[in-house]
């Protein structure tokens, strides 16, 4: 567009930089400032070297920062996001397989692989399937990329597949605890703690779901909100989570987002809760 509008050549007469940031909601600040990887897509040297020393002068760490091309830089956004992705569901298919045995702690298996250096400990937890607005997108943009290029991605292809497949694992656990028209709580309504973004989440899958099956669904969550998040509208919002003690008509409570303030909840007696995390 550049090109076209001024009759100049990227490269030559400009110069273009392609700076994707991988920061993470809740954590932004500190993301910018002591980053682990600088990724700079640049159309010609000198643009990358300005803004190179951009960053040297800013950051209080000092990160690797890779200069390659436009589109080198784009693959390697999307495949980094689309790795991490892929080890969540690996967990997580492995965490629905060692359910189906009743000696098989996932908790304890994962501590164990992840003491592999190879492997380490980072998004090797079990848990709930990733949402946002980043994770499961840049996965399918890279299958996309693939496809568009002639070629195949199938473990990215697949890692979307078993990250449905683990709501879809979890909504079948509740419906088996429940019955329609009974009462079941979602805890953490947000895709991760410390943002209110349910985009993607799995509570907000659970609680849609769950509605239309004809439960009556109450959902709770430490920042999100119908103001702020409008999806939630269509629930019965649990206003005061620590009184929670005192529903008993609530037939299952669920923990979908690892809030730790969740940890310190008290339930009625006859309210059993349901968490694929290690609380």
């Amino acid at each position: 567009m550049l090109e076209k509008e001024t009759g100049w050549r990227c490269g030559e007469d400009f110069g273009f930089c392609y700076n994707p940031e991988f920061i993470a909601l809740g954590n932004v600040i500190q993301g910018l400032l002591e980053p682990d990887l600088v990724l700079i897509g640049e159309s010609d040297p000198a643009s990358g070297a300005a803004l190179e020393q951009a960053y040297r002068k800013y950051v209080r760490n000092e990160p690797r920062i890779a200069r390659m091309s436009i589109i080198s830089a784009e693959l390697t956004k999307i495949s980094v996001n689309s790795f991490i992705t892929m080890k969540i569901s690996f967990t997580n298919q492995l965490r629905m397989v060692a359910e189906r045995f009743p000696q098989a702690n996932i908790h304890t298996i994962l501590d164990a692989i992840g003491s592999d250096s190879r492997i380490n400990h980072k998004y090797l937890r079990a848990g709930a399937s990733f949402g946002g607005p980043c994770f499961p997108r840049d996965n399918r943009l890279l299958a996309y990329a693939a496809r568009q290029a002639g070629v195949q991605a199938p473990l990215a292809e697949a890692t979307d597949v078993v990250n449905e497949s683990t709501k879809e694992d979890l909504l079948a656990q509740i419906t088996a605890r429940a019955k329609p028209n009974e009462s079941v709580l979602i805890l953490g309504m947000a895709y991760k703690p410390d943002t209110y973004i349910v985009e993607e989440s799995a509570g907000l899958f659970l609680a849609q779901n769950l509605k239309r099956r004809g439960y009556r669904v109450l959902v709770h969550d430490f920042a999100a909100t119908p103001k702020n998040s409008p999806s939630l509208l269509e629930f019965e919002v649990l206003e005061n989570v620590d009184r929670v003690n005192e529903r008993g008509d609530i037939k299952l409570a669920v923990i979908c987002c690892p809030w730790p303030q969740y940890r310190e909840l008290k339930f009625a007696p006859n309210t059993p809760v349901l968490t694929p995390w290690r609380f």
